[in-house]
């Protein structure tokens, strides 16, 4: 796929983006919507040729990719993560990055810092690992505040700033970011202003009896992972082509029915019993962008109420945390943040 595969970024016609049309007085989806299906579906199914499962982490990680955000990963040790990075790269013609997050890791470790010139006699900047496209942070929860700290202006401004002067990150960027769920001795707590900064956050579970019996005949014959990778992976796009659906699903209709739906989910978690703290306004941003994502993927330019409820518990569950008396009955924050989106009226058409 090139840059000529996809048509003007948006057909003419005479709404605005954003002014709510009811469905029949809609008109038809242009092609470019059909296109970022079939794309959506494309990238589905070479990905499945190395990864089996894991739908939610697999759908997830596109839909933050293409609404331009960042994913934490929640999940034990050797589910494949690295393997769908590395996969989704070759897919995606992006560049991929690993860092192993660990106690002594210091911010220039991750940013880059400046190196004299002993030829120039001068200083000059040497990037650091997070100057790629698809970057993998293993383990970011080893790692104290201070290092965390080098990330938020990455993730947020697409920038590396160093005595003064910034330095751009290549686009398409996104940030995958693991932690494990079991072991806390040696971690730290990522801060709230850390965790907001994530559009998801993805709970990664052991795979089915039929899903694992799959992985075992795909990836244990010892055959280098990068010789397959380039033999039976396909890739299907380029980063430019990447940049424009972008540009495309971020004008996907959302109409003033589904804005207030969306504004209601939001400031319920603010009032909720069960929750010390609820979600920023920037919760609800990620709500809005990644429903039109998902609402691209199925070939159609406007969203509906399916595609919110399809992503929230992703966007909320890491940007809430439970009261102190909930904690100690054993509650659960997704099964409260459900019990809270039942409560609110659905719009309908």
């Amino acid at each position: 796929m090139n840059d000529s595969s996809l048509p003007p970024i948006l057909p003419n016609d005479d709404s605005q983006p954003g002014e709510p049309q009811p469905i029949a007085d809609r008109p038809a989806p242009s092609p470019e919507f059909a296109k970022i299906k079939s794309l959506f579906e494309q990238i589905q199914a070479e990905v499945a040729k190395l990864y089996v499962g894991q739908d939610e982490l697999v759908l997830g990680t596109l839909t933050a990719l293409f609404s331009g955000g960042h994913v934490l990963i929640e999940s034990v040790p050797g589910l494949g993560k690295t393997l769908f990075v590395r996969t989704l790269g070759r897919i995606l013609g992006c560049e991929f990055g690993r860092i192993q997050f660990t106690a002594d890791l210091m911010p220039s470790d991750i940013t880059g810092a400046p190196v004299f010139d002993m030829q120039k006699s001068e200083f000059r900047f040497r990037p650091g690992p997070v100057f790629t496209q698809l970057l993998l942070a293993d383990e970011i929860n080893r790692s104290p505040a201070k290092t965390h700290a080098a990330l938020l202006e990455i993730m947020q401004e697409y920038r590396v700033t160093i005595d003064g002067t910034s330095h751009p990150v290549p686009k398409p960027f996104l940030v995958l970011a693991t932690q494990n769920p079991l072991e806390s001795e040696g971690t730290y707590n990522l801060p709230e202003a850390q965790l907001d900064r994530f559009m998801f956050k993805l709970m990664v579970d052991y795979p089915s009896a039929s899903e694992e019996a799959e992985i075992l005949k795909l990836h244990s014959q010892q055959v280098d992972f990068t010789k397959r990778l380039e033999e039976e992976v396909r890739p299907i796009t380029n980063p430019d082509v990447v940049q424009k659906v972008i540009s495309i699903c971020s004008r996907v209709r959302v109409e003033d029915r589904l804005v207030e739906y969306i504004n209601s989910l939001i400031r319920s978690t603010r009032s909720w019993p069960a929750f010390h703290m609820g979600a920023s306004p920037r919760a609800g941003i990620a709500l809005m962008q990644s429903a039109r994502t998902i609402a691209a993927f199925a070939g159609r330019d406007f969203a509906v109420p399916d595609d919110v409820i399809e992503i929230v518990l992703p966007v909320l569950r890491h940007r809430v945390s439970l009261t102190a008396e909930a904690e100690i009955e054993g509650r659960n924050v997704d099964e409260e943040l459900k019990a809270m989106i039942r409560g609110i009226d659905v719009p309908r058409n």
